[in-house]
C-alpha cells in the first residue's frame, strides 16, 4: 500500500477538517464496502491452500500421524485437526 500526500488530492477545507481530529499522523481510509475484494482475491494462495490441505488429507489417509503432519508442513497439530475435520465434512 503506498501513501498519497493529502495535499495533492483532496481540498484545503477537507485537510483542516482532517486536522481537526489528526494532526500530522498517518491515517488509513478504508475502502467502500462497495469495492472490497474477498482475501486471496489478488493471489492464488486460496488455491495454494487447498492443494496443501488435499495433500494433508491423501497423506493422513496413506498413513501420517497427525504429529508427523504437523512437522512436515509446519502447522501446529490443531491445524492439523482442522484441516482434517473439514475435508471429511
Amino acid at each position: 500500500m503506498g501513501y498519497i500526500r493529502a495535499e495533492e488530492i483532496l481540498p484545503v477545507e477537507i485537510i483542516e477538517l482532517i486536522q481537526q481530529y489528526v494532526d500530522g499522523e498517518s491515517i488509513y481510509i478504508p475502502r467502500k464496502s462497495s469495492h472490497r475484494q474477498a482475501w486471496g482475491t489478488n493471489t492464488h494462495i486460496k488455491q495454494e491452500l487447498l492443494r496443501r490441505d488435499r495433500q494433508i488429507y491423501k497423506d493422513y489417509l496413506a498413513g501420517s500421524k497427525i504429529g508427523e503432519l504437523a512437522c512436515k508442513y509446519y502447522l501446529s497439530e490443531k491445524s492439523i485437526q482442522r484441516i482434517l475435520r473439514k475435508a471429511n465434512q
